[in-house]
């Protein structure tokens, strides 16, 4: 199975300031996201990080997903550090990647784009940075925690969470 989260920002005091996640503490978050992850992510599992893992500050890249199960790959977003994309975790780490999966083409960066490969062709975009808050372009989709229960969701999910709200 093949999964896809963004913004995760482990250990980021910001996120429960900032997007009022519903967590006493930041031990309490990550160890919500791990436990999440982890209940829908096999060992055997590809996932896709679309960018912002985890904060500088907080404790060592690789002790966080040494702790998640799956073939880890990064997309990078912009408030990964060095420290995140030189992490040991990672199965592949680039801005930008193009994919084909269940007959759809995905175009995967960290950032939502206006227009992107394909488009004209029906392909999708999955992108994360914007926590939700962005109403969405046709073919658009923000896979980040917080639009989507603060876990990873397989391509299946995110389609059919557009069809749910759809009027």
């Amino acid at each position: 199975m093949i999964y896809f989260t963004s913004d995760t920002h482990f250990s980021d005091p910001r996120v429960l300031r900032i997007d009022h996640r519903p967590f006493a503490n930041l031990e309490e978050h990550d160890e919500t996201l791990i436990r999440n992850w982890n209940a829908v992510v096999a060992d055997g599992d590809e996932i896709w990080h679309l960018g912002d893992v985890v904060s500088s500050r907080a404790v060592p890249c690789d002790t966080i997903l040494s702790r998640l199960n799956g073939r880890k790959h990064l997309i990078i977003g912009n408030n990964d550090p060095p420290a995140t994309v030189e992490a040991k975790g990672w199965a592949s780490v680039q801005h930008y990647a193009e994919l084909k999966l269940e007959g759809e083409h995905l175009i995967l960066c960290h950032y939502p784009f206006r227009t992107w490969n394909k488009i004209g062709k029906k392909s999708i975009n999955l992108h994360g940075h914007s926590h939700g808050r962005l109403k969405p372009f046709l073919r658009q989709y923000d896979v980040g925690v917080d639009p989507q229960g603060l876990k990873p969701v397989t391509l299946g999910e995110i389609l059919a969470s557009r069809r749910r709200s759809a009027p």
